[in-house]
Formats: C-alpha cells, sequence, structure tokens
C-alpha cells in the first residue's frame, strides 16, 4: 500500500509520519481494495488548530475522505482514522449484501411461463 503524508504551513516530524503510517497500515483489514493512502496535515494561520485530512484511494476508483479538527495532530489522525474505518466497514457491508441478495426471490431465477 503506497502512504503519503504532507504538510501545510506544519512540519511534519518523524514521529508524525510513523504515528500517521501505523494507523493507516491498518485500513486494509476493513476493505481489501485500499491502495494508497494520503494524509495531509494542515495548520490554519491566525489559530491554533490542527485539521487532518485522509484519503484513502481503492480499486475501481472508489475514493474515501475523512477529516478531523483539534488541537493536535495525533488525536485528530485518531479520529479521522477512525471516521474511516466506519466508511470502509460500511462499503464493505453493501458490497457483500449486494452479492449474497441478489437473488432473493423463490425458484431458480428463470422465468415462469404464464398459462393461458
Amino acid at each position: 500500500m503506497l502512504f503519503t503524508i504532507s504538510g501545510k504551513h506544519v512540519t511534519i516530524t518523524d514521529s508524525i509520519k510513523a504515528y500517521a503510517q501505523e494507523k493507516t497500515s491498518k485500513l486494509p483489514r476493513y476493505y481489501d481494495g485500499i491502495n494508497q493512502v494520503e494524509v495531509i496535515v494542515d495548520n490554519t494561520h491566525g489559530t491554533n488548530k490542527i485539521n487532518v485530512e485522509i484519503i484513502a484511494r481503492g480499486e475501481h476508483g472508489n475514493v474515501f475522505v475523512a477529516t478531523d479538527a483539534g488541537d493536535d495532530a495525533y488525536p485528530c489522525i485518531d479520529g479521522a482514522v477512525h471516521k474511516l474505518e466506519q466508511q470502509l466497514r460500511k462499503k464493505k457491508t453493501k458490497e457483500r449484501d449486494d452479492k449474497h441478495h441478489n437473488n432473493k426471490g423463490e425458484g431458480d431465477g428463470f422465468a415462469k411461463p404464464i398459462a393461458s
């Protein structure tokens, strides 16, 4: 899985990078199709708020985005990863349900002839 992290108006320390990589490395556990994760840490000017945005790209053009804001980068990373886990779990459940519920009707799936 490809991992990138970038900072806007903030320097990314090795510990933040390692922490974000450790947390996001568990995302394919929730949805197998994830092949790229991008973490953007932003410190907005004028305030001391940290914004963390995590973009997970998957197969077939699936893109999942989660954001969180706070005073420290570590809890923001945790919050964004948690939101992303929920999105991935929901996507996987929908795919699994669609796969197993296509043949809900009785019979073998063929139309019955109309008796006249």
